[in-house]
């Protein structure tokens, strides 16, 4: 299983640097997968859709499919483990980056911004074994490798050398 996991603390541009972070490995030909911890109930369905309409009548799951695209809706009763996950939905990519997820044991690249937080998730009071890199607007010395934040390229290279 080829996957990586980027956390930060909230606001601190974990979402901006994944765009930048997939656009290089796409140009690279690389195919890629996604999975964004939300702590947060959310909808991907919108009153008065079909789609919606059918999950809100008790669907268990509910699939919507077109010739470019589908979604899944599929109720739990927990959040099943990011390994099923990335195991079951996953099979068609090389990688798969996830946003969130810093409890797991999935290798990590921490975003860290010096105006949100002067401390580290994964080199603060927690030393965190599964961290690979950190990508920051700020130098750090560290015993990981440290990536400029907005240097997506060398982001998505150390990926490409360490994951494919």
């Amino acid at each position: 299983m080829k996957a990586v996991s980027f956390v930060a603390k909230s606001g601190t541009g974990k979402t901006t640097l994944l765009e930048k972070v997939i656009t290089e490995l796409k140009g690279k030909g690389v195919r890629v997968g996604v999975i964004k911890h939300d702590a947060h109930r959310f909808d991907i369905d919108h009153p008065g859709k079909d789609s919606y309409r059918l999950t809100a009548a008790g669907a268990d799951t509910m699939l919507i499919s077109s010739p470019e695209k589908l979604a899944l809706v599929k109720r739990h009763q927990a959040s099943p483990p990011i390994r099923e996950l990335i195991a079951t939905y996953f099979k068609d990519v090389d990688i798969v980056l996830t946003e969130g997820f810093k409890q797991s044991d999935l290798p990590k690249i921490e975003v860290h911004r010096s105006e949100r937080s002067s401390s580290l998730l994964c080199r603060g009071e927690q030393h965190d074994p599964t961290l690979l890199a950190v990508a920051s607007d700020a130098p750090l010395e560290l015993d990981v490798p440290v990536f400029d934040l907005n240097d997506a390229a060398a982001v998505a290279g150390f990926i490409v050398k360490r994951f494919l």
